[in-house]
């Protein structure tokens, strides 16, 4: 079957991830992507390369493109790119702002050649404010959100680390350009109208913990306002990073602290195990799993409020962990699968793409790379029962669709022999 796509034409003018992520999910849902490279390649080309600009990166992030290399730093690379607009559907740029403005791609330039164009543009503080033209990444998104310190994490020398060691609000932001340009579309399917869209990392860092960065005053008073003063003192005081986030998780710790018992992980005998209740009713089914029938945070008039049960919170908290560390989580999630209780073991990411959920739900997809060889890499997060989803193509090499797609395009031969020699597309020779 065609994917629901099929037909729309993407002009990817990106590099990393949160571009490339949007362009993947195109692919996924059958659109025909284009990925627009320099000579030298996306900078993922080069990240853990294992082959000249091959990375397994840019190979998981790049599956359903082509390569076409086009030099846009050259004035004849940009008039080329200008002749090719017009025949696609949406136009994606992944830069600093005023990036896209200095290389003849803002949508000013480009709306002209094709009027219904979708342009996405992604940028990592948004396109005003004193912030607007710093460098962006995914950490950098992280700290500046307060993201970073809602995890805690910290690293020996008690300094701030990424809340993961992938990258969520590139992934998330990437997904959320994909959902933009799928509406823009279809907007200008009932009324004929391109548009241009943004998105940007701090905004997906913001939606993550919207309900941390939320003012509600008639709660922020009881809650937010102490625990906030409480931090800012240690901080004036001189106090250390560390220190404000010990006083940040002490003043908040009351909000949930018996909840938690049952939401979070615990080391077993030769792993771990992750506990997922939020609600009366599933805490219930763990402690029936776990054999527990005399938790007193289980009492309905338990106050988990009052920090005069902390004590006992602590005690039962002490109590878990000596059970969980008891058995393995082998026998552990028998007993709570039997208990039909939120649970999951920790998997190592290398093992899951064999894992017989993974494997049943259809969450892999088995390619052939022209260079590399078979190849094993995880497919669309959606699946239609109209349409396809996956692009079953493997990444690009780099240049690989350069000069064929040109002769797509309408240029002829000479022509596309003369740019290649001249050095406007095409990868340098050696």
């Amino acid at each position: 079957m065609p994917g629901a796509l099929d037909g729309i034409k993407v002009l990817e003018f990106s590099q990393l991830i949160a571009g490339p992520v949007t362009g993947l999910n195109l692919a996924d849902l059958g659109a025909e992507v284009i990925k627009l490279e320099p000579p030298t390649g996306d900078t993922a080309r080069a990240i853990g390369a294992f082959l000249p600009h091959e990375s397994k990166l840019f190979h998981a992030l790049n599956r359903g493109k082509r390569s076409v290399v086009i030099n846009a730093h050259t004035p004849p690379g940009r008039d080329l790119i200008h002749r090719l607009v017009p025949s696609f559907d949406v136009f994606l740029i992944n830069a600093r702002p005023g990036a896209a403005l200095r290389l003849g791609m803002d949508y000013g330039a480009l709306r002209p050649l094709r009027p219904d164009l979708i342009y996405l543009e992604n940028t990592g503080f948004g396109e005003a404010g004193p912030s607007a033209d710093r460098p962006a990444t995914d950490l950098l998104a992280q700290a500046y959100s307060g993201l970073i310190v809602g995890f805690g994490k910290v690293d020996d020398a008690g300094a701030p680390t990424t809340i993961t060691n992938t990258a969520p609000l590139d992934y998330a932001t990437g997904v959320s350009g994909a959902l933009a340009v799928c509406a823009a579309l279809f907007h200008r399917e009932r009324t004929g109208q391109g548009q241009r869209v943004v998105t940007n990392l701090l905004s997906t860092a913001m939606a993550f913990q919207s309900p941390s960065v939320a003012e509600l005053p008639v709660v922020d008073a009881i809650v937010r306002e102490p625990m906030l003063a409480k931090v800012l003192a240690v901080r004036d005081a001189g106090g250390t990073y560390p220190e404000m986030l010990q006083a940040r998780q002490e003043a908040s710790h009351q909000l949930g602290a018996a909840t938690f018992l049952y939401y979070g992980g615990y080391n077993t005998k030769d792993g771990a195990i992750v506990l997922g209740s939020a609600t009366a009713a599933t805490r219930a089914q763990i402690r029936t799993a776990l054999g527990i029938d005399d938790d007193p945070t289980a009492d309905p008039q338990f106050n988990a409020l009052d920090s005069a049960n902390d004590p006992i919170v602590d005690a039962m908290k002490a109590r878990l962990r000596a059970l969980f560390l008891s058995r393995t989580t082998a026998d552990w999630m028998t007993a709570l699968d039997a208990a039909d209780a939120p649970a999951a073991a920790v998997n190592l990411p290398e093992q899951v793409s064999r894992d017989p959920q993974v494997e049943a739900a259809g969450l892999m997809i088995d390619l052939e790379h022209p260079l590399t060889g078979p190849e094993r890499m995880v497919g669309s997060q959606i699946s239609m029962s109209a349409t396809s989803t996956g692009a079953a193509r493997p990444s690009p090499a780099l240049d690989a669709d350069t000069d064929a797609f040109l002769a797509e395009a309408g240029l002829p031969p000479d022509e596309i022999a003369a740019l290649r020699e001249s050095g406007v597309t095409g990868i340098p020779a050696d």
